[in-house]
């Protein structure tokens, strides 16, 4: 990715993050230095976290692409990301294949030729509470 983002003039930024609170310093270190946008890669415990990810970006008004469909149903702005359910039926192929004698090693790798865009239709709304002011005369 570094020579493709070198190509067009784009600097990459890689943060780590393995709980909770690492996330919120991530994005805070975003926030200071700017970005255009985030890139989020595709990870189990990003895809549990994913509320506090759309929650977060929104806060910071940062728009960001994830590898998981359920990161723009939980209202990121977009996903791009291999289709779940063609490789569940691919695993299904395979087991059944490995249940009928077939040896693990002999089955061909298979890469996912079914790929899913998901992006949300409007910014997810945000609550906003506003008070009047007391009047006195």
């Amino acid at each position: 990715m570094e020579p493709a983002a070198r190509a067009f003039g784009l600097q990459i930024r890689v943060l780590n993050a393995s709980t909770s609170r690492e996330i919120e310093a991530a994005f805070a270190a975003s926030v200071r230095e700017r970005p255009d946008a985030l890139l989020v890669s595709g990870d189990a415990f990003f895809a549990s976290r994913r509320v506090q990810f759309a929650l977060v970006a929104a806060r910071h008004a940062l728009p960001g692409s994830y590898a998981s469909r359920q990161f723009a149903e939980a209202g990121e702005l977009m996903s791009y990301g291999s289709n779940i359910a063609d490789a569940h039926r691919q695993l299904g192929v395979y087991t059944g294949r490995i249940l009928k004698g077939a040896k693990p090693a002999d089955l061909p790798v298979v890469r996912s030729t079914s790929l899913n865009l998901s992006s949300i239709s409007a910014p997810p709304r945000r609550s906003v509470s506003r008070s009047r002011p007391a009047c006195s005369r």
